[in-house]
């Protein structure tokens, strides 16, 4: 489907004693991606309400080719340098929009 939303969930678990020092890293990393990317059009960041250490992005992209340029990023890169060690497990899951 040509020119759909593409839209992608990431499920994160993060070591319990990293989440305090993890949550301002990806929620500077969502807003930078809203800032200076204009195909970035979603950037949600959720955490558990019971366990703080699951979180939860949900972030749609004009295109594949949008998301592909974030991954690209200096504050992508940047984070994912940064906070790598701190994830102990990661799912990401791609879909297309239908509305």
């Amino acid at each position: 489907m040509p020119n759909t939303p593409y839209v992608v969930s990431v499920e994160l678990v993060i070591k319990p004693e990293r989440v305090a020092q993890f949550l301002p890293l990806i929620l500077e990393n969502a807003a930078a991606s809203l800032k200076h990317e204009s195909g970035c059009l979603v950037f949600d960041v959720c955490q558990g309400t019971d366990d703080k250490a699951q979180i939860f992005l949900y972030e749609v992209y004009h295109d594949e080719a949008a998301f592909q340029q974030h991954l690209k990023t200096e504050h992508f890169l940047k984070f994912d340098r940064e906070t790598a060690p701190d994830i102990l497990s990661k799912t990401v899951r791609i879909f297309a929009r239908l509305q």
